[in-house]
Order: structure tokens, then C-alpha cells, then sequence
């Protein structure tokens, strides 16, 4: 199986505040049964503290799995819910499954968490931005009973935050580290 950032990133999930990924999705891409994966956590329970590894309730797995459009691919008892793994679980993971192919899954899921951590906070000030709009938005629109201004309002604010940000300049004074070239005479 090949796996990219970007099928990972969708497989991770926000529950409880935290982002975390289902036990069956993990076992997909590390190719063992999830009953295995989990024979292995249930093991190693010392490993797995509440914030590495925590079971879904009914009504979390409900709201999850209604999200899915083809839940074929999972198999469990119905009355069995999936544990969620958060980074560091799936980091305590990489221990217990320790093949080629765990080891090269593991390697891209953390990268997947650290795009995700990265985008967040590089638009962190852009939801600020982003929700301060929302609330001129709506007040604008409650004060005139027109959204037409309202709405261009938005357009106006989005197309600048569309806009990339400069980027700084260097200063020329500044002293550059690193390698030097050396031109031999």
C-alpha cells in the first residue's frame, strides 16, 4: 500500500479535542487485523496511558461512523466500539509492531501530524482574522436588514486574506552563516 500525507491527514480525526486515528485504520495501513493490533495494545496496556489510547463511547463511534459512506471495510462486532490512538499512541505503536512496514507507516503518520500542527499554527491568526470577520458580518447585516453589503464586506475580507503575505526582506548587514566559498587562487 502506498501511503501519502494527504490520505493520512484524512484519516485523522478530532475527538474529545485531540486528533487521533481509528484502531481499523491504522491496522489497514500497517497491514494487520485490527483484532491484532489490539491483542498487542491490550498487552502492552502500561504502554498506552488515557492520552495515548482512549475507546470511543457509542454515541462518539455513532457520530463518526455515520460519516463513513462505506463501512465494509470494518470489521467488528457491532457491539464492539474502535479505540482511537492519538500521536504519541501511535508513536508508543511503532514499539510493539515492529515490521518494515510499521515502521515505514509510522514514519509518514507523524509526518502527517506535524503538516497538520504546522498549518495550524501558520493560520492561526488568519481564524482570528477569519471569525472577527464573521461577527462584522453579521452585525453589519442586522444593522442594514441587507446582506448586499454584507456580503461584499466578506469578499472584500477574503480576497485579502487570500493574498500572500510579503515575505521579509533579508537585511544586507546582517552576517550570513553557514559554508563560505573559496575561490582558490
Amino acid at each position: 500500500m502506498e501511503l501519502q500525507i494527504s490520505t493520512i491527514e484524512n484519516r485523522i480525526y478530532e475527538i474529545r479535542g485531540r486528533k487521533v486515528m481509528l484502531d481499523f485504520d491504522l491496522a489497514e495501513m500497517y497491514e494487520v487485523e485490527t483484532r491484532v493490533l489490539n491483542q498487542s495494545v491490550k498487552r502492552n496496556m502500561k504502554r498506552f496511558p488515557p492520552d495515548f489510547m482512549f475507546q470511543l463511547t457509542e454515541s462518539e463511534w455513532a457520530s463518526i461512523s455515520s460519516q463513513f459512506v462505506m463501512t465494509s471495510h470494518i470489521k467488528r462486532p457491532k457491539s464492539s466500539v474502535p479505540y482511537v490512538f492519538t500521536e504519541q499512541g501511535i508513536a508508543m505503536l511503532s514499539g510493539l509492531l515492529n515490521s518494515d512496514v510499521a515502521i515505514g507507516v509510522n514514519i509518514i503518520i507523524m509526518r502527517a501530524f506535524v503538516a497538520i500542527r504546522e498549518y495550524i499554527l501558520s493560520h492561526a491568526s488568519e481564524s482570528v482574522e477569519i471569525a472577527q470577520l464573521r461577527e462584522r458580518v453579521l452585525m453589519l447585516e442586522q444593522a442594514t436588514g441587507n446582506n448586499t453589503e454584507a456580503i461584499s464586506t466578506l469578499y472584500t475580507a477574503i480576497d485579502k486574506l487570500l493574498k500572500s503575505p510579503p515575505r521579509p526582506q533579508l537585511d544586507k548587514d546582517r552576517i550570513l552563516i553557514g559554508y563560505k566559498r573559496v575561490d582558490k587562487q
